[in-house]
């Protein structure tokens, strides 16, 4: 291949990464949002679902209370699937038609959902790990599980505010 024909491979390679790349690294970020998310929240419930398994074998009265301590890391991957929703609109694909990105807008995109997809991934984990002691409350102090729930609660705070953080840039991006 002659040095001309690599330059003008070399071109229109970069042609088609200038125009793709934009979208590629914004539908990135977006999917890392839910992604990260969900696997956050998947390996949350799941700790909190094997700490309930453990109490339910020995009191299954209490099924009620443990389910809702187990889906409270759920809620991570709920927040990550807004977000990604939420950036593949403010891209203007749901309009039936491919945007067209710039790079430094492809990063805003990327950039923006970063907050959810990690604060989503370590904060449902976390949170797991809190439900799975306040189940341990519940086999140990039935009267006290709602102290489980408040700490529950605090873990979400954190959450929401990596929600808000990349709600907000997606809000900004123009």
């Amino acid at each position: 291949m002659s040095d001309l024909a690599q330059m003008v491979e070399l071109q229109q390679s970069l042609t088609f990464l200038g125009s793709i790349g934009g979208l590629a690294l914004a539908l990135l970020g977006a999917g890392l949002a839910a992604v990260l998310s969900g696997i956050g929240s998947a390996k949350g419930t799941g700790i909190a679902g094997e700490a309930g398994t453990g109490l339910l074998c020995q009191d299954p009265s209490k099924f009620g209370k443990v389910m809702i301590l187990q889906v409270i890391p759920g809620t991570q991957g709920l927040y990550g699937l807004v977000v990604w929703f939420f950036a593949i609109f403010r891209m203007g694909l749901l309009g039936g038609e491919l945007p067209v990105l710039t790079v430094a807008q492809g990063m805003q995109y990327f950039m923006a959902c970063l907050p959810m997809a990690l604060g989503g991934l370590f904060s449902a984990i976390a949170q797991g790990r809190v439900a799975a002691g306040s189940i341990n409350i519940l086999a140990k102090k039935p009267d006290d599980w709602s102290k489980g729930m408040v700490l529950c609660i605090t873990v979400e705070f954190y959450a929401i505010l990596s929600l808000l953080a990349s709600m907000l840039m997606l809000i900004n991006i123009s």
